[in-house]
């Protein structure tokens, strides 16, 4: 058999973010009957209509970031929270005023450092994300206070490790990406956040 029907053969190699889907899949499918799913218009998450059926963590369109970091927020929220709506969060949309601009903030700090892990176990590069872009130009001296709160959060997570489920998925996601390392072991740099 010649290498071109060799090829044509061969299954189509998976994109980046469908590996992860397929490992949050693995991870939490049948334990927390919860799937990770690309193509929204917005990230979204969605409890189980009824017993049995799955939770769906919509991510936007097939980002990569997106899926990591809604990953990152399913890992934070409680079982409470997960029997919400979008966790129960508020979301106030582009163009926030300064004071919603620091209360998501708030909220933002300790995903966006899961974020950050997941992003190393797949060997990408974490983005800071203010997710504000209509907001007030040249705010510089802010942006860099977010960046090292959770720069501040990361070496926490670090420090006392990691949530069960985060440490679970950035394991699995070390195993897939062939990125063997222990979250300790990790080297975190503010210079990565510019």
């Amino acid at each position: 058999m010649g290498a071109r029907q060799e090829a044509a053969m061969s299954p189509p190699r998976m994109s980046s973010v469908e590996r992860v889907e397929q490992v949050f899949m693995r991870c939490f499918g049948s334990s927390l009957c919860t799937r990770l799913q690309g193509g929204a218009a917005e990230p979204l998450y969605q409890p189980a209509a009824k017993e049995g059926d799955f939770h769906v963590l919509y991510y936007r369109a097939d980002y990569f970031a997106s899926a990591l970091h809604e990953v990152a927020h399913w890992c934070i929220a409680g079982e409470i929270r997960r029997q919400q709506t979008d966790f129960g969060y508020w979301y106030a949309p582009d163009g926030r005023s300064p004071a919603q601009q620091r209360a998501f903030e708030r909220v933002e700090c300790r995903p966006q450092a899961l974020e950050w892990f997941f992003s190393k176990a797949c060997a990408q590069r974490f983005r800071l994300s203010m997710d504000n872009l209509q907001g007030v130009e040249d705010d510089a001296p802010h942006v860099s206070g977010f960046a090292r709160s959770v720069y501040a959060q990361v070496l926490q997570l670090q420090r006392a490790g990691l949530p069960a489920r985060a440490a679970a998925f950035f394991q699995a996601l070390c195993r897939e990406f062939d990125t063997p390392v222990d979250p300790a072991d990790l080297q975190f740099t503010m210079e990565e956040l510019n």
